[in-house]
């Protein structure tokens, strides 16, 4: 366990900066907050989590995976030769991302995800950092290094090899300091998630009626916004397109909340109805997940219910579930 003053995290980061593209959290003037490239602006260390999903700088919106020249030959999409160093990432962030990692990794590997993710240093923000001084949560171990934010600078922890050799130039602290902090983060990390795991414990098992589903999907405005900034959301289309110089391949994020995400060839759609897209955008991350990979694939991250403009993110209505279909 290490300790910095704010100079001293400067440092760090600079050194980061000599080997890796470092993008890290700045304020627009909009006064979101974004990861942007080291030294373009001014770095805000607190705050709102930052508006852009993490997953998205290994799995772009749009991707172009290759590139079939006229004379029929391939080309593959060229990788920066320099590796992304994500700083600033909350404990939600770094579970989404831990979440898609397992997932690509998954046979057969998906390359283009895993050529982007290769090398890559992850380092999180957690402690007093939230809105308004708000305890963030602990990482667990998520990441490369972790910078907990005190009253009078950082608690910094590796987790990692890397990490640890990046740290090794800074002063040790005693990491009893750690204890209540630790405490205070699990406590809040069951508050946070009851709602959801009760919810998910009721979707399972099959308890909630149609007629919810269709209530839902009657407010669904098909903007898709949910899907385009969940982390864990990693559905997508391939799409061509040719000019003089031949075709270039990419994909492209889709979205379970359109309408013809599932329809196929004959006409026919299985999720033919915004009551059945709906019920699958929630039944996917609370109990199909949870049968395939043993864990709920929404992390709370926030972004979907501030995202979407009818008020049905997940939270929303895991609240509601609870609310109307709990037996306890």
């Amino acid at each position: 366990m290490k300790h910095m003053q704010r100079a001293e995290l400067d440092s760090l980061l600079t050194h980061v900066a000599q080997s890796y593209r470092l993008l890290v959290p700045q304020r627009l003037e909009d006064g979101t907050r974004l990861l942007r490239p080291w030294g373009e602006g001014e770095l805000v260390l607190s705050g709102e989590p930052v508006q852009r999903k993490p997953t998205e700088y290994f799995l772009p919106q749009l991707d172009p995976l290759l590139k079939i020249d006229t004379a029929g030959g391939v080309q593959l999409a060229t990788v920066p030769e320099t590796p992304l160093c994500l700083f600033g990432l909350n404990r939600a962030d770094l579970q989404c991302l831990g979440f898609v990692d397992r997932f690509c990794a998954f046979p057969p590997q998906d390359d283009a995800y895993a050529v982007k993710r290769q090398n890559g240093l992850l380092i999180g923000l957690t402690g007093y950092c939230g809105p308004d001084g708000q305890l963030l949560p602990l990482t667990d171990g998520r990441c490369d290094i972790e910078l907990i934010a005190l009253a009078d600078g950082w608690l910094a922890q590796a987790f990692t090899d890397i990490g640890s050799a990046l740290l090794a130039e800074f002063n040790d602290i005693d990491p009893e300091t750690l204890g209540t902090i630790r405490s205070l983060s699990e406590k809040r990390i069951a508050e946070e998630r009851a709602t959801l795991e009760q919810a998910a414990r009721i979707v399972q098992q099959e308890l909630v009626p149609d007629d919810f589903w269709r209530e839902i999907g009657d407010r669904c405005i098909l903007c898709s916004g949910c899907n385009l900034v969940c982390p864990t959301c990693t559905c997508f289309c391939v799409q061509d397109r040719t000019d003089q110089g031949g075709t270039e391949r990419s994909r492209v994020w889709d979205s379970c909340q359109f309408d013809g995400f599932m329809r196929e060839a004959s006409g026919h759609n299985p999720l033919g109805s915004e009551a059945l897209r709906t019920r699958r955008r929630i039944h996917h991350k609370l109990a199909a997940d949870v049968e395939r990979w043993g864990e709920i694939s929404c992390f709370l991250c926030g972004r979907c219910d501030k995202t979407c403009p009818t008020g049905i993110g997940i939270q929303a209505v895991a609240a509601e579930i609870v609310k109307r279909f709990s037996t306890n």
